[in-house]
């Protein structure tokens, strides 16, 4: 998938999705001031950080599109992670602030009764959401965007907490006024858990973690699919962003001439590049083939024929 398309589907999607929250924000903050809940109020809270949040991803998703230049010219996509990064803080800090006032409740025991408008408004807010979830996350899969994939998590944490709200509104109609900012305190937590798990997964993808062994073994897989590759002296990957770096060595004929030699390291860039999508570039340096019996510098003459 070119990078064109790859805009249009990650813009098209935020776009859909900031509508959408912006409409159940509304409805939520409604409904839970007129039915005074407090679990329907930090709900719609919650959805208005949704709001922000796909507005952040939406520029950083922009950004991260900008070809590479002389200042940048392994290119912009870090700007995803680091965008994503954000992200989980404001979901951390919007966690908080529900449970800090859930926990405010409890304390003062200053309980009301929710209205039955906040049963119907949690009920549309778990349908919405977790349509939205399952579209955003589709997506992001389609397109391999990390932020994109963050957003879709925020939307099914906040679908998450509309099942809390719901059953604590329920408890509270039925007598039990305390499972209101109860339920508000389990959203909290469902929502630092969702903050913490963005936040490891944006930073795997700045400091240079390896690839999946998944990966690595269909890496391998293609390096021996080339005629000429007699050993496989080196692998390293690293995340970089959405796309993998690979940097490799192996071993050919000693014998083979250099022209020979860049062949088939030619290829083999070739192979990992057009048949793992998710490689955004590979080097690939090779070394005469040795013998266990081979003294260190048998072949030190031609160990650095090739390196691009």
């Amino acid at each position: 998938m070119n990078s064109s398309n790859r805009e249009q589907i990650g813009n098209h999607t935020l776009l859909v999705t900031i509508v959408m929250n912006t409409i159940l924000t509304m409805i939520k903050l409604v409904a839970g001031l007129v039915g005074h809940s407090a679990s329907m109020i930090s709900d719609g809270i919650h959805s208005l950080s949704d709001v922000i949040s796909s507005i952040g991803v939406l520029i950083g998703f922009r950004l991260s599109q900008k070809p590479a230049d002389c200042s940048h010219p392994y290119g912009h996509e870090k700007f995803e992670p680091i965008l994503s990064k954000i992200l989980s803080f404001i979901l951390c800090l919007t966690g908080l602030s529900i449970g800090y006032s859930a926990i405010e409740t409890i304390v003062s025991h200053h309980y009301l009764t929710p209205g039955s408008v906040t049963i119907w408004a949690a009920l549309l807010s778990i349908a919405v959401k977790e349509w939205m979830y399952h579209y955003t996350l589709y997506q992001a899969k389609k397109i391999n965007s990390t932020a994109l994939a963050a957003d879709a998590w925020h939307h099914r944490s906040d679908s998450l907490s509309s099942i809390g709200a719901l059953i604590g509104i329920i408890g509270a109609r039925l007598g039990f006024p305390i499972l209101d900012p109860l339920a508000a305190l389990i959203i909290t937590v469902i929502i630092l858990k969702v903050a913490i798990q963005i936040f490891i997964e944006a930073t795997n993808q700045v400091i240079d973690k390896a690839a999946s062994p998944q990966l690595i073994a269909q890496i391998k897989q293609q390096i021996e699919q080339v005629d000429g590759v007699l050993a496989i002296d080196s692998l390293k990957t690293r995340i970089h962003s959405n796309r993998i770096y690979v940097d490799l060595e192996i071993s050919v004929d000693p014998t083979l001439s250099l022209i020979k030699a860049h062949a088939i390291a030619e290829q083999v860039h070739y192979q990992l590049e057009h048949h793992l999508p998710q490689i955004k570039h590979c080097t690939v340096h090779v070394n005469p083939f040795k013998l266990p019996e081979d003294p260190p510098n048998k072949y030190h003459a031609i160990e650095e024929n090739d390196d691009f």
